[in-house]
């Protein structure tokens, strides 16, 4: 997820082969428009529904559903623990056997992407399940402990319907087992990129500011300044991009040169995106004028990496675009409208932190209590 990088393999030489064989025939216009094209819309759909998604999260009160806080602690550490992460993987892969590695991560995001896809495609299939369906209830509960000092470790609530969608994600799992089959990588890494828009929350602005900030950092400096997040991207085989084939249309389903697109480049700039769109709902005015207006510039960004990519034929780092795009053309509608300080006021209480909780209702009912004077006096 750390590993964000778009990158374009378009009738080059593999990687450490003769440098006078071709390995693949350059892609037509039409391959590379359409590639592209895909990974832009298969970007802006976990964000669109997760960023939806997560404000339903954000009120919910399932155990299971209940959204991690990122705080501005945990953002200033995250390129650190993302730049160690990244650094360790492409150790291992030039240390011990790709093939063994692969295989490891393979069966961990095995796990994880049915799981990830069950939970994406529940709320979907809700809805197809006839009204007299035998739907039992059920609670995964692991504590330590005992008595006062009993502590939750897992508590996940789920039913009859889940365990179907979970069938069904088993499938899927199976497949890219077997096949690593590029719709299969995708499934997966659509639904771990609308799992972490709908339940990765950042508590303000200030705090979304530090992460994408200090990820841009991260992201130029590993693509540009090393080969080592290109060389990771292309060694991982694992759910961590969306890749579309540009020779699809002459192959067809079993096309193999593909362009590819980190999910850090979707999620990381999604769970800022969302974060304006609560804080749209938080205002009351039935416009979510920053949310469309973040949307459109993750767009702007998105299409200028492209272009670039395509332009000079060289992996680019995305967040070097995204970045000043979703946090710069916001606060510019926040300066010409006078809302900066309520923007950067906004503040989210962690929903597994009672004492955050408490304390954000006593602030809510100070703030209440001082317009109500104002309106008496």
């Amino acid at each position: 997820m750390d590993s964000a990088v778009s990158d374009p393999h378009n009738g080059s030489t593999e990687a450490g082969g003769p440098a006078n064989v071709t390995t693949r025939p350059p892609s037509t216009p039409e391959g590379i428009a359409l590639a592209y094209g895909s990974l832009l819309l298969m970007a802006l759909l976990p964000i669109f529904f997760g960023s939806l998604r997560s404000v339903r999260c954000a009120r919910g009160k399932n155990a299971s559903d209940m959204p991690e806080t990122i705080t501005s602690r945990d953002a200033a550490r995250f390129p650190i623990i993302a730049s160690c992460t990244l650094l360790g993987l492409y150790l291992f892969f030039k240390i011990f056997s790709q093939e063994y590695i692969n295989l490891l991560l393979s069966m961990y995001f095995f796990v994880l992407g049915i799981l990830a896809l069950s939970h994406t495609i529940s709320p979907f299939m809700n809805k197809f399940f006839p009204a007299n369906f035998p739907n039992r209830q059920y609670q995964l509960l692991f504590t330590q402990g005992s008595g006062e000092n009993k502590e939750e470790i897992v508590n996940y609530e789920f039913d009859t319907k889940d365990l179907v969608c979970l069938g069904l994600s088993s499938i899927v799992g199976v497949w890219y087992l077997l096949r690593k089959h590029w719709i299969a990588n995708n499934l997966f890494g659509l639904a771990f990129s609308l799992n972490g828009v709908e339940l990765l929350h950042l508590n303000n602005v200030s705090t979304g500011c530090i992460l994408l900030g200090g990820l841009f950092i991260y992201d130029v400096f590993w693509v540009f300044g090393t080969n080592v997040m290109v060389t990771v991207a292309k060694s991982f085989e694992a759910p961590i991009k969306l890749v579309f084939p540009q020779d699809l249309l002459e192959k067809g389903l079993e096309a193999d040169n593909f362009a590819m697109l980190g999910l850090g480049d979707i999620v990381i700039p999604g769970i800022f995106i969302a974060l304006l769109l609560r804080f749209d709902i938080s205002l009351k005015k039935n416009t979510h004028t920053y949310f469309y207006t973040s949307f459109a510039a993750y767009i702007f960004g998105l299409g200028l990496t492209i272009s670039i990519m395509h332009i000079f034929k060289h992996a680019q780092p995305a967040l070097l675009y995204l970045v000043p795009a979703c946090i710069g053309f916001p606060i510019l509608v926040a300066l010409a409208k006078g809302e900066v300080t309520e923007m950067f006021s906004y503040e989210e209480s962690n929903p597994k932190d009672p004492t955050a909780v408490t304390e954000s209702k006593d602030a809510t009912e100070a703030s209440a209590s001082k317009k109500q004077e104002k309106k008496e006096k």
